[in-house]
């Protein structure tokens, strides 16, 4: 469960607030309040989707997927402790603060964070993103722009920051938090690079559903198999795109192989079948170099084409048996009428 929702938090940071062609670095940060078999505080490194580190409280030393040259390891770990010490005294001091206010003060509780930065297609430094949930639930959101000095409160904590807190945050953030992230973000793009740089083009698959009951029709268009994870799924009626209300799906899924993929569906009902709209699927991919442009031939699902092409075998079929059932009577007369003259 508490991956569960710490997944959930790093898809609403990758997924909303990064941008197409760039890299990020996300810590995934966990602090527990009461007595479970996890640590007390734990947390996750990721480079794009990829896992490259592990901190924690049992052995507050920073543990790497890949390693990088020797020459950086006290400074990996010098720059873990400054950081993650720094969070552990944040999240812990918040955790206890919500755990207060609740009635049941020997439940256990979680208090999640995701911070992030990124780097853009130009190598530039892009926005940093912090998020905190407790018990499953959004409590704190902003956005840094550190190239403009913009400080954005999307969600603001329940208690007002003053002056000195702002001061605080934004300090952490500018001169700690953001040039450590981008240093590590660039040292393990060049590591693993084989695996978060690779490209990957989507395969497309249009699928059509009859719907007996309403007769509607549902088209969907699913783009899998890519990477990066940016794509731009649109489904267009008429040379139109179709509103978001009347779209369903469109989430960014990982596979099971370390690719993604995308589904949108479309509900055509059964009159505006009869309208005979064109409608069609066009998806832009970093790996393709046009975008991808494919036409749903809902001719073919039509109700009322179908059941005349029912119709019309039918009619063959019984054109045909009518033939062969004629054409043995016909033999059989013949062969009787052989046997009397021979006789």
């Amino acid at each position: 469960m508490l991956i569960l929702l710490l997944m959930l938090l790093y898809w609403t940071v990758v997924n909303t607030g990064v941008s197409t062609g760039s890299h990020s670095l996300v810590t995934l940060v966990t602090y527990i309040v009461g007595q479970t078999p996890f640590p007390e505080f734990s947390v996750v490194v990721m480079v794009d989707d990829l896992q490259i580190g592990y901190y924690d409280s049992i052995t507050w030393k920073a543990v790497y997927r890949s390693h990088s040259d020797p020459k950086y390891y006290d400074e990996e770990q010098s720059d873990a402790g400054v950081v993650f010490r720094h969070m552990y005294n944040s999240v812990k001091d918040r955790a206890f603060y919500l755990k207060n206010l609740q009635n049941d003060t020997d439940g256990v509780y979680v208090l999640q964070r995701v911070n992030a930065c990124e780097l853009l297609s130009d190598d530039k430094p892009g926005l940093v993103h912090s998020l905190d949930a407790f018990g499953g639930q959004n409590v704190e959101e902003f956005i840094i722009d550190t190239q403009k000095n913009d400080f954005q409160m999307k969600k603001p904590w329940m208690i007002s920051w003053d002056q000195v807190k702002w001061y605080n945050v934004k300090y952490m953030y500018e001169n700690v938090y953001h040039p450590i992230c981008i240093k590590v973000l660039r040292r393990y793009l060049d590591i693993e690079k084989n695996n978060v740089m690779r490209k990957v083009k989507p395969r497309v698959r249009l699928m059509r559903k009859m719907l007996t009951d309403s007769q509607e029709l549902q088209i969907s268009c699913l783009a899998t198999g890519f990477y990066p994870r940016h794509i731009n799924l649109t489904l267009f009626r008429d040379d139109q795109p179709v509103d978001d209300d009347q779209i369903t799906g469109g989430e960014i899924l990982p596979n099971g192989d370390g690719t993604y993929q995308m589904r949108r569906s479309l509900m055509i009902s059964k009159e505006e079948l009869r309208e005979q709209h064109k409608y069609n699927c066009t998806i832009k991919h970093l790996n393709l170099d046009n975008k991808l442009d494919i036409t749903f031939d809902v001719a073919e699902s039509d109700p009322g084409s179908s059941m005349q092409s029912v119709v019309v075998s039918v009619l063959v079929f019984m054109c045909l048996a009518g033939l062969i059932i004629t054409a043995l009577i016909i033999l059989r007369k013949i062969c009787a009428a052989e046997r009397d003259i021979t006789v």
